[in-house]
């Protein structure tokens, strides 16, 4: 494909190397995003109905957090780390060098059609590639204004935007990439595994799958009704890390579903159709699919489960008096959908999470803290968050990504750059100890392997005194070696 040749060329001039470029290229699009705001919002009105206040959160601000974060802190990224030497490297510089892949491929979702494409890419800015940026066509607004403004703020000789769907992404992967980082489902991550297993791709995948909210123990159940309300509901449930179930007993259940119906209206009325703080489901498909799952639920539903196809609204819904085996618990609902399951007590919370895929991320609402760590220490998850839902993931400084079927690798701040770089390590050595180097040449002697086990053995005490005498010890060993070499050269 000419496109991806002319990236590689441009790679492989260096011109992406530098640290200004970088820098220059990351406050390009930083300018893209506060030159551009009014058009972005109207894109993201256009293919979900966001409301300015989600949008602005989740799709601008935490990019040009993500972007700050990355222009203040990228001079010392890139700088070597140095690694601890054994006795027979005392006098080598050992470190590991952050160095750019190549040109990568990043494949966006439609949920969240900015931030899953940008956040990714600073990056692979930040640490020196080329890259093609494929959106989702399925948010047509965004994918499009994307289309026109980085060819605008970003170099053309090293990034670009391809349009289109199924076809148009198979096409892609036919090539060679040095990374592909996709966002979305488990079904296209196949796919996208088996395509780069062709060229021996590295990958970075960020699915999702059925979070769990396990609301157990103490707690302010208002407080805890409006966080959760929040979080699932937020961008009409179609958020990766929003909470998919929720486990309480069956007394907490009779507190907590009031609770929701109260959460409910104070943020949406009594109305939630009308309200402009409520998103659309993206396409007439997608609708179709929800309302299909909620028909063949077995639970019963106590709130909402109305929905008007012509403007792709769909109620916020929630559902009792079901099990583990609920149409409703067998995929990712990835809508206004909240299930209520019962349990009897933690353990037996902890072990239906355990006997399921793990997932993208895991909640615990609770005031006891050993509820909350009881928890954190006898599951897995992508993330883990307590007393809240989905803001984990604003937070430059942690590392966001799945585990098992929930996606590999991470990013967001440093983690991205991390994503995007090969670590190199790297050892300089001098000439200086040639004598020394004598000892590993054939023919091989006893005496030569006890020394050079001696020299190149991981020491257990940690640096101090012992340390200082050990070193003492090397080089006093040194001049011996440096007598007996020349003794037996002679």
């Amino acid at each position: 494909m000419q496109i991806i040749e002319r990236l590689r060329a441009a790679f492989q001039s260096g011109v992406t190397a530098p640290l200004q470029f970088r820098l220059t290229q990351l406050k390009s699009l930083l300018s893209l995003l506060e030159d551009n705001e009014p058009q972005i919002l109207e894109a993201l009105q256009k293919d979900l109905a966001k409301p300015k206040f989600e949008a602005v959160l989740s799709e601008i601000d935490m990019v040009v957090n993500d972007l700050c974060y990355t222009i203040n802190s990228l001079p010392t990224w890139i700088q070597p780390s140095y690694v601890g030497k054994n006795l027979a490297t005392k006098l080598d510089d050992c470190f590991v060098r952050r160095e750019p892949l190549g040109v990568v491929l990043i494949i966006g979702a439609w949920n969240y059609p900015l931030q899953l494409i940008l956040a990714p890419l600073i990056g692979a800015i930040a640490a020196g590639n080329c890259a093609i940026l494929k959106p989702s066509e399925i948010s047509r607004a965004t994918e499009r204004l994307l289309a026109q403004l980085i060819p605008k703020y970003l170099s053309q000789e090293c990034f670009a935007v391809i349009c289109g769907g199924a076809e148009e992404t198979k096409s892609l992967l036919e090539n060679r990439f040095d990374h592909i980082f996709y966002t979305g489902s488990q079904a296209v991550a196949r796919s996208i595994l088996q395509a780069a297993a062709v060229h021996l791709t590295p990958v970075t995948l960020e699915l999702g799958g059925k979070c769990p909210c396990l609301i157990y123990g103490r707690l302010d159940m208002l407080a805890a009704a409006k966080r959760l309300v929040w979080s699932k509901f937020f961008n009409a449930g179609q958020s990766c890390v929003a909470p998919d179930y929720v486990l309480c007993t069956p007394e907490m259940r009779e507190e907590l579903l009031p609770a929701i119906a109260k959460a409910l209206s104070i943020f949406y009325g009594s109305q939630p159709k009308q309200s402009e703080d409520f998103s659309r489901i993206v396409t007439d498909r997608h609708w179709d699919r929800l309302m299909a799952l909620l028909g063949k639920t077995q639970g019963r539903v106590v709130m909402g489960g109305e929905g008007s196809k012509e403007d792709k609204y769909f109620a916020p819904t929630v559902v009792v008096d079901l099990d583990g085996s609920d149409a409703l618990m067998q995929e990712e609902i990835f809508g206004p959908i909240m299930p209520i399951l019962t349990i009897e007590s933690l353990e037996q919370g902890i072990t239906f999470i355990n006997q399921r895929e793990k997932p993208l991320a895991l909640y615990v609402f609770s005031d006891e803290s050993q509820v909350v760590n009881m928890v954190l220490e006898r599951t897995s998850s992508g993330g883990f968050c307590s007393n809240d839902g989905i803001v984990h993931m604003t937070l430059p400084g942690l590392p966001f990504g799945g585990v098992g079927a929930s996606g590999m690798g991470s990013y967001h701040g440093r983690w991205t750059f991390e994503t995007f770089s090969h670590r190199r390590g790297c050892m300089l050595r001098g000439w200086g100890l040639e004598r020394i180097s004598m000892l590993r040449y054939p023919p091989y002697t006893e005496s030569n392997l006890s020394w050079l086990r001696w020299a190149t053995s991981a020491k257990k005490k940690s640096w101090g005194v012992c340390s200082v005498i050990e070193l003492l010890h090397f080089f006093f060993a040194v001049i011996y070696l440096y007598t007996y070499t020349e003794y037996i050269s002679i």
